[in-house]
């Protein structure tokens, strides 16, 4: 679907402006947030210039056309995509505040660099070398935090040392990976989901075109049952997960079950199929600004005594460089003597030096 200045009236300012990333009509104010993760509001003089009640409808009622939905009272929510945009739309007979507008920029850019990471503190030189080391040796990763920590823009950085030759399965329901864009030439193949086709037939359709990665936007719900058998048949992935410390992951994932005899059952396969857990934190640093980090690592680990975490990365900095031997045995076997150094990674495409600045 394509939007132009038209439909979005006053809010194109905002959504053309490349310092902006999501845009939120609260039903009287506007908010924006900027690519440092930074919120402030339109100054009021504007919004109740422009931002009238009768353009909400007016820009309601364009969305619900182009898309052929119907917004009301029976149907409360409106959602619809741009190859760049995603708008949600909640009507006033659920948002008490009045109809609220919600628009988040999904470029198919990537923000992250390795020089940026370092250079902004997001993480230590050697915790950058062990994530793409991890990449590397093909473990399945999760990318944990609350929502709008940069949890996807993280995701999209790795991505980039997955080998061209790899196949890779996007599953998504709105399209912000965009590996196909950010990793032009490398096989890809994105599935979107929808009422027709939901994630778990998604998951199970993928194992049938012989991925090497399935990679699923954000773990909701009984779909992760579907992931983790996919992930402990060989083939490997990345996912992301709402949760604020590392260790809730196993709990997280089995809250997300649908009765508690496949819960029991699973929680020995979560320390089996999931290798790595990644926290990241925002906060404001000594000059005020409010920047990303990665707060918490850890390695998920299953053997006969039992299930361990494995704490590498605590309150942003490395804690240890001791690494369970099996795992450090999967690392060798993938030619990483030295997990915590830069290793040559062959990324299809080239052959390149990571983390190289």
């Amino acid at each position: 679907m394509e939007l132009g200045k038209d439909y979005f009236g006053p809010f194109w300012r905002f959504v053309e402006s490349d310092e902006v990333t999501d845009i939120d009509y609260n039903g009287n104010q506007v908010w924006l947030t900027n690519i440092l993760n930074e919120r402030y509001p339109v100054p009021d003089a504007y919004v109740k210039a422009n931002i009238t009640t009768a353009f909400i409808e007016q820009f309601t009622n364009r969305i619900a056309n182009v898309i052929s939905r119907q917004f009301n009272k029976q149907n409360p929510v409106l959602e619809a995509e741009t190859p760049d945009l995603r708008v949600t739309i909640l009507h006033e007979s659920v948002a008490r505040n009045g109809r609220t507008v919600s628009i988040r920029k999904t470029p198919p850019v990537i923000r992250l660099t390795a020089e940026s990471a370092l250079r902004e503190d997001y993480c230590e030189e050697a915790v950058l070398n062990l994530l793409l080391n991890f990449v590397h040796a093909k473990m399945n990763m999760v990318f944990c935090g609350m929502p709008g920590v940069g949890k996807t823009e993280c995701v999209k950085f790795l991505s980039q040392f997955i080998p061209a030759s790899d196949r890779v399965i996007t599953i998504e329901d709105t399209m912000e990976l965009r590996y196909r864009q950010t990793n032009p030439g490398k096989d890809c193949v994105e599935v979107r989901v929808g009422d027709q086709f939901d994630y778990a037939q998604a998951i199970k359709s993928s194992l049938r075109l012989n991925p090497k990665w399935i990679m699923l936007s954000e773990a909701r719900g009984r779909e992760v049952k579907y992931l983790l058998e996919s992930w402990s048949t060989g083939v490997c992935g990345m996912t992301t997960l709402h949760t604020d410390d590392v260790h809730h992951v196993p709990d997280r994932i089995l809250s997300m079950l649908e009765n508690r005899i496949d819960a029991d059952r699973l929680e020995n396969d979560i320390y089996e199929a999931i290798d790595v857990g990644i926290l990241i934190r925002r906060k404001k640093n000594a000059q005020h600004k409010i920047y990303r980090y990665i707060d918490q690592l850890c390695l998920f680990d299953r053997d006969e005594q039992g299930n361990h975490i494995y704490m590498l990365v605590q309150s942003g900095r490395l804690c240890t460089h001791e690494i369970p031997a099996h795992i450090l045995h999967r690392l060798n076997r993938s030619g990483i003597v030295d997990p915590f150094a830069q290793n040559i990674v062959d990324s299809g495409s080239e052959t390149v030096e990571h983390a190289e600045v």
